[in-house]
């Protein structure tokens, strides 16, 4: 069962931007929080955003603070993350999920399923 899908990726120069969206399933969409997460070749996987299911509160990793923006079209069951001011460090595949707000971060729900991500490539 598709739960989510991801685009927007991409490759682009250091200081560059992009827009990726995620579009999920009205279930999983309304089940609460949604967010993003990225993960680098041989790193863990990494807190991005999160955005709760009224688009009132908004968390970021410390990384990526004043730099990225999620938001949420409940219209489209859309989620968004823009990306501005990119880094090389911020090259790695993202990933969209729901989950439960835990304390500044989103704690994917263990049954979600994943999708194939975006791979976003920043070169310098």
């Amino acid at each position: 069962q598709v739960q989510v899908v991801e685009s927007g990726g991409g490759l682009v120069q250091a200081g560059g931007s992009l827009r990726l969206s995620c579009v999920a399933s009205t279930r999983t969409f309304n089940s609460g929080s949604m967010g993003w997460f990225r993960q680098a070749p041989g790193k863990a996987r990494e807190f991005v955003a999160a955005i709760n299911w009224s688009g009132t509160q908004t968390y970021y990793g410390d990384s990526v603070k004043g730099r990225f923006t999620i938001s949420r079209d409940g219209a489209k069951n859309t989620v968004y993350l823009q990306m501005n001011n990119l880094e090389t460090e911020d090259t790695a595949v993202y990933y969209c999920t729901s989950g439960n707000l835990a304390g500044r971060a989103l704690r994917p729900y263990p049954d979600f399923s994943w999708g194939q991500g975006t791979q976003v490539t920043v070169s310098s």
